[in-house]
Order: C-alpha cells, then sequence, then structure tokens
C-alpha cells in the first residue's frame, strides 16, 4: 500500500555531462560512455534503494534526452534535416530531426541498459519510453502526412522495443506522454489508440505520465497562463480511465491541478507526484505525507503510489538525492498513519 517510485530523469554525475542543464551533451565517448552511463546508472539504483524506493528506474541515465534518446537509433530520421517547430501546441520553438521515410528499428534500443539494471537490483524496475504522441510532438515529418498515421508507426516500434525490455525482466513500461496537456482532443480521438498500439501484448505493468513539464522557464511561464486551476485533465481522464493503461502519473506536488480529478480515474492505479522538480527546496516527510493524503480522499490507498511530478534532471544532485528520501519518508508516514 502506498509504494513509491520516480516518474522520469534523475540529474547526470558532473563527470558524465554539465550538471544542472537539461539535455546536457556527453562528455565522455565511445566505450568509456556506456562505462560512465553504467556507473551513473548503478549509483542511482543504489541511491534509490538506499532512500527507500520501492520500484527503481535507471534515471535516463543511458539518454540525453527522453524523446530523443530513443529516436537516435530509428531508420527514416533525418538528423542533418533540422526543422524549426513549435512544440506543445507552440509553448516554444526548437530546432528537432525530421522523418523523410518509413522509420523502423535497427535493433534493440534500450535493451542493454534494461539489462544492466535488471542484473543490478532486487526491486521492481521501471522503465520510461516516450510515447507516441509526444514523438510527433517532437520531430518534424515530410513522409506520413498526419501525425495520427506517424504516431501509428511509431507506436509499433515502441511495441517491439517494449516487449523486448519486459522479457528482459522489466515490471513497469511508463510512456512518457506530456503532449497529452497540449492537444487534449487528440488524446480522445487517436492518442490513446496510439498507447493501446505500443503495449498490444504486454503483460507487465504499463503507464501513462503525463505531467505539466520540466521546472524550466517556458513550462513555468506557461503554467501561469493556465489560470488558478488546472483542469486540462478532466478533457481525457475518462477515456484514459476505460483504456489499457494499467497506472497513470499525475503532477500534484505545487500544483493547481484539483485533486478531485483523480476520483475520473477510479479504475486505475495512480501515482501521485508529491515532489516538486521545479523548486530546489526539499519537501518535508511531512509535507509529502499531507499531499498523498489529499488524494486518498480520491484513490483508494492500495491504489496510490508516491512519486514525482516529473524528472529531476536539472537539478542539483544532493538535492534529488534529499527529495528522493522525503518522498519515502512521507509514504511511510501515511502508511503508518493508515495502519
Amino acid at each position: 500500500m502506498i509504494s513509491t517510485t520516480v516518474a522520469g530523469s534523475l540529474p547526470k554525475p558532473s563527470w558524465l555531462a554539465k550538471p544542472e542543464q537539461l539535455w546536457a551533451a556527453w562528455k565522455l565517448e565511445g566505450d568509456a560512455l556506456i562505462e560512465g552511463q553504467q556507473d551513473a546508472a548503478l549509483a542511482w539504483l543504489k541511491t534509490q534503494e538506499a532512500a527507500g524506493i520501492d520500484t527503481v528506474t535507471d534515471g535516463e541515465q543511458f539518454r540525453n534526452h527522453f524523446v530523443h534518446g530513443f529516436l537516435q537509433s530509428i531508420i527514416g530520421i533525418d538528423w542533418e534535416l533540422m526543422t524549426t517547430m513549435g512544440i506543445r501546441d507552440n509553448r516554444y520553438d526548437a530546432q528537432v530531426p525530421t522523418v523523410t521515410e518509413a522509420v523502423r528499428r535497427n535493433g534493440s534500443v534500450h535493451g542493454a541498459a534494461a539489462k544492466f539494471c535488471r542484473d543490478n537490483t532486487d526491486r521492481e524496475l521501471r522503465f520510461t519510453l516516450p510515447g507516441p504522441m509526444t514523438i510527433c510532438d517532437t520531430i518534424a515529418d515530410t513522409h506520413y502526412g498526419s501525425r495520427p498515421e506517424m504516431a501509428m508507426a511509431f507506436a509499433d516500434l515502441l511495441n517491439e522495443e517494449a516487449r523486448e525490455l519486459e522479457a528482459l525482466g522489466v515490471d513497469v513500461i511508463q510512456f512518457d506522454e506530456p503532449a497529452f496537456n497540449a492537444f487534449m482532443g487528440d488524446v480522445n480521438e487517436w492518442g490513446v489508440d496510439a498507447l493501446h498500439r505500443a503495449i498490444d501484448g504486454l503483460s507487465c505493468k504499463t503507464a501513462v505520465h503525463i505531467c505539466y513539464g520540466y521546472g524550466i522557464k517556458a513550462n513555468i511561464d506557461w503554467k501561469n497562463s493556465l489560470g488558478t486551476e488546472w483542469t486540462q485533465y478532466a478533457d481525457f481522464f475518462p477515456v484514459l480511465n476505460t483504456s489499457r493503461i494499467d497506472q497513470v502519473s499525475l503532477e500534484c506536488a505545487n500544483s493547481r491541478v484539483p485533486m478531485s480529478l483523480i476520483a475520473l480515474l477510479k479504475d486505475k492505479e495512480v501515482l501521485v507526484g508529491a515532489i516538486d522538480v521545479a523548486t530546489n527546496e526539499i519537501e518535508t516527510p511531512e509535507k509529502v505525507a499531507a499531499t498523498l493524503r489529499e488524494a486518498t480522499e480520491f484513490v483508494d490507498p492500495e491504489r496510490l503510489i508516491a512519486s514525482t511530478n516529473c524528472g529531476m534532471a536539472p537539478l542539483p544532485r544532493h538535492v534529488a538525492e534529499a527529495k528522493l528520501v522525503a518522498l519515502a519518508q512521507g509514504a511511510a508516514l501515511l502508511r503508518k498513519e493508515l495502519g
């Protein structure tokens, strides 16, 4: 009851990439890079275990971007043909690579990383992949002609990858879909269908992570424009609740999301974000417990999983470590309170 996990990334060590910088370039190359990534993942696995996190992750130590880390191994994408594109419904502009032909995998993308993690922890293992809709909102297209068609093509590749990850012993496969908050109508029309295609045939737990993004200026400015209540979730929670996804991950700590919206996910396990990733302030266990306690008014404790709002890659390493401890201790406080 009220287990703990991490929703996304964790900071890269200073010897692997520039600290406190989102999507920083690698400092190592070749075999040294692989060894460095493994060392970083191992350090975070043991840090999570020591903190008391129940379902651990690699902290995305094997990739420097939560979407491009998968796309860089996909055939059919031209990384020289960079296109300026509005991301998350034009929240900000970015230079992105371009799909120029039918996409396909050239073997496993994250299999070696998942196997390394599985070999080095006895805890439940969560592994994250980008969701089909978010991929389509992070890459330009000159081949498919429509986002739904391209999303289904990427969903097929994600499904191939996910089946391999499950076979390697991954317990929970999470698809990151921050684009769900920008294209609510598309979620209902084809976004969930694309997720279903990505999870087809899986027997492990599956999750979708929906949040308001990293604590970067573009996202913070956007949040400030959303008013006193962030009710976007209500537009697509009903269809998510009837989906075949097992878990839904939400941003709750210091957000303006009405906690009552969780009641719309009455048939799902809910990852309640109880750690704010947009501040260096370290939550007290009591504050974490208070966020989780509020959530129990709308989700049974048996379906509640304590988590972070999003990834913590831009934070100082010591801050992220302390936040993990607070998360585990806050969940323990509430478990004790509930008996």
